[in-house]
């Protein structure tokens, strides 16, 4: 039995690093982790990416073709923008910390350093920022142990496929919220999802996680809403 609980709520990355090798090598060991992982390489593409999409942490190098991750946490504060950032740089230099620390960036990391490390960081930043540092969530129903990488329904653990737990997490987070199908299917695929017209395969997802929470003996919350997507009711 595959119980799934990821240590961040389907985290959404983007990799902004010029580095060919190591942004490939942060893509691959992050995406193994359960990670959904979007790169930049130059100054002008990061921006256009933090214009349209919001993620979850940022792991952003200060040297960049095209200007200074300095200026992209300039940019993310200026605009109110709450993305986790943590930053990997070469250089080891106080007053780049300080200036990044107040610009809004969570953490820092001087390369080289251990993906391990930078996994670990990551998952902190997000605890933090999402569910105030704790690591055992509660829901109505649910209880979500995010160090034991297991969720539960009236104490009983749920077996679910990676996405579907994504989504179910998804939907705890954004509670009593309507998501509309596009966002949802975006927030668990990226932004190649971002045209697509046909939803049938969010349609199964829902359609699975919601027999497996009435199973364990939990209420129907995630409701359809008529032309607008899902929600899930909770108190």
């Amino acid at each position: 039995m595959f119980y799934f609980a990821v240590q961040t709520n389907v985290v959404k990355l983007l990799i902004i690093e010029d580095e060919l090798a190591l942004k490939e090598s942060l893509i691959e060991y992050l995406s193994a982790s359960g990670y959904l992982c979007e790169s930049a390489s130059h100054f002008n593409e990061a921006v256009e990416k933090i214009e349209l999409y919001e993620y979850d942490c940022i792991v952003l190098d200060i040297m960049l073709p095209g200007g200074s991750g300095l200026q992209i946490l300039q940019y993310l504060k200026d605009n109110k923008k709450a993305d986790g950032v943590i930053i990997i740089s070469a250089k080891d230099s106080l007053e780049d910390k300080i200036k990044g620390i107040e610009l809004g960036a969570d953490d820092y990391l001087t390369k080289p350093f251990h993906l391990s490390e930078l996994s670990v960081r990551i998952a902190a930043i997000i605890r933090r920022k999402q569910f105030g540092g704790q690591s055992i969530l509660q829901h109505a129903f649910f209880s979500i142990d995010t160090i034991a990488k297991v969720v539960k329904v009236n104490n009983a653990a749920l077996d679910l496929t990676q996405k579907e737990y994504q989504l179910l997490l998804f939907f705890i987070i954004n509670k009593n919220r309507v998501l509309s199908k596009n966002a949802i299917a975006q927030h668990l695929w990226g932004d190649d999802m971002d045209y697509t017209e046909n939803y049938d395969f969010l349609y199964t997802h829902i359609k699975n996680v919601r027999k497996k929470i009435m199973t364990a003996g939990g209420e129907d919350c995630i409701k359809s809403m008529y032309r607008e997507g899902y929600k899930m009711i909770l108190p």
